[in-house]
Formats: C-alpha cells, structure tokens, sequence
C-alpha cells in the first residue's frame, strides 16, 4: 500500500510563501490522481487542490485559486503544493491524498496517507 511523507510546512506570517512536497512511496503514485487536503482540529477535511496523473486538469478550492499551484513530478514520485499570498484562515494540517475523482469543478475526497505537514499563518 502506497504511503507518503508531507514536508515543507512551517510558520510564516500573512503574505507569505510556502512550498509543500508530498513523496509517495510504492508504484501506485504513477498510476494515480493526487491531491492535497488540509484540516483544522474540530472541522471537516478540506479539499485544497488537485491534480491529475498526466498533470493535465488541475482543481483548486475557491479559497485558494490564484495563490495556490499543484504540480507534480512523476519520475520523483512527488507532488507539490506552492503556496503565494498566505492568510491566517490557511492554517492547518496539510496532507497528501490520491482522490479517484478529479473534475475541473471539483475533487474527490480522500484518505490521507501520511503524517501531514503544518502550516501556520500569523496576522
């Protein structure tokens, strides 16, 4: 079963840059959507971006389009989450997850498989 390692979160304040990866373990990555997901403790999972295998549809939660770019790199295993113009309503746990469904309206929820990675935003 394939596993992943999030990384590249941190504190920074409003305005901020920050740069996810998520390295996924196991032959599934090449076959497989993936996205990202954030939550904040007592509240649902949120579906923050998406991306397909081929990297050709990306999905982007209303809250974050314009800031937030996915990508992927499919040799590495690793897909990434750049994220510009950081708010403080962007904290949260970020995971990496591979949704079965990507539309260009919206994004499969999906069971994380890592640790996930914390990004705190201050005003």
């Amino acid at each position: 079963q394939a596993q992943a390692v999030e990384s590249g979160g941190g504190s920074v304040q409003a305005g901020g840059s920050l740069r996810l990866s998520c390295t996924v373990s196991g032959s599934r990555f090449i076959h497989s959507n993936m996205g990202w997901y954030r939550q904040v403790p007592g509240k649902g999972r949120e579906v923050v971006a998406c991306i397909t295998l081929s990297g050709g549809l990306a999905y982007y939660a209303d809250s974050v389009k314009g800031r937030f770019t996915i990508s992927r790199d499919n040799d590495k295993n690793v897909v990434y989450l750049q994220m510009e113009g950081l708010k403080p309503e962007d904290t949260a746990m970020y995971y990496c997850a591979s949704p079965s469904i990507i539309r260009p309206q919206s994004c499969a929820d999906a069971e994380p498989r890592g640790q996930g990675t914390q990004v705190t935003v201050s005003s």
